[in-house]
């Protein structure tokens, strides 16, 4: 499953889709608050940092950051947790 979690914080959604045994092949995270970030990377080092919502796009399966773009196909689940 591929995960696209906006306004993460912490990436509890990655450690509550864990806690379901749900398997998550990709994990996107769009977050800008940097202790949150340091968090979250020390306890998922798995999780892929997109950066800010604001900077981010997706059109026909590509993810594009101010940084890069990543050829992701289908997006299964986006969650977040607006400020």
């Amino acid at each position: 499953m591929k995960v696209l979690s906006l306004f993460d914080g912490i990436s509890c959604g990655l450690l509550a889709l864990s806690n379901c045994g749900v398997k998550v092949d990709m994990y996107l995270a769009s977050e800008i608050e940097p202790n949150a970030i340091k968090v979250a990377q020390k306890n998922h080092p798995n999780i892929v940092e997109i950066g800010d919502i604001s900077k981010i796009s997706y059109k026909n399966g590509i993810l594009y950051t101010p940084d890069r773009k990543y050829n992701i196909g289908q997006i299964d689940l986006i969650c977040g947790g607006s400020p």
